[in-house]
């Protein structure tokens, strides 16, 4: 599990939310978390895993951005991805390559700021949406 030294107040919903993360390939919705671990936690509540991801995110654990549809995707902040969205059919591609993470780290330093993690993605058309002319 992501190693912190602040794990030991974090409740075991958002201890959960983390084991959870760190399973995952892709981002995924508090929605269909929430699906994923009610299959542990029988009466656990949606807004319990969005308060529980909105307190991850204030720890710097835990990194959103919001696909095309407006629905907001979480991943372990840890996991450092960067993506191109497709504006027509939502699907999105992990970019390997950070020319942000110089610039963060200068930052950081020139002004004093911790910085969690931050998001790089560039929107346009995938191939399958370029090739059906629309």
């Amino acid at each position: 599990m992501v190693s912190i030294g602040l794990t030991t107040r974090l409740t075991n919903h958002q201890k959960h939310i983390l084991k959870t993360l760190e399973k995952l390939d892709a981002p995924i919705s508090a929605q269909d978390l929430h699906v994923q671990m009610r299959c542990i936690y029988k009466k656990l509540g949606l807004a319990t895993v969005y308060r529980g991801l909105e307190v991850l995110k204030l720890h710097g654990l835990v990194q959103s951005r919001t696909a095309i549809n407006g629905t907001s995707l979480y991943t372990l902040a840890s996991k450092h991805q960067h993506y191109f969205t497709c504006l027509q059919c939502g699907n999105f591609i992990d970019i390997q390559a950070c020319p942000v993470c110089q610039l963060e780290a200068e930052l950081e330093q020139s002004l004093s700021f911790k910085v969690f993690y931050h998001n790089l993605e560039f929107f346009g058309l995938c191939v399958l949406c370029q090739d059906s002319g629309s």
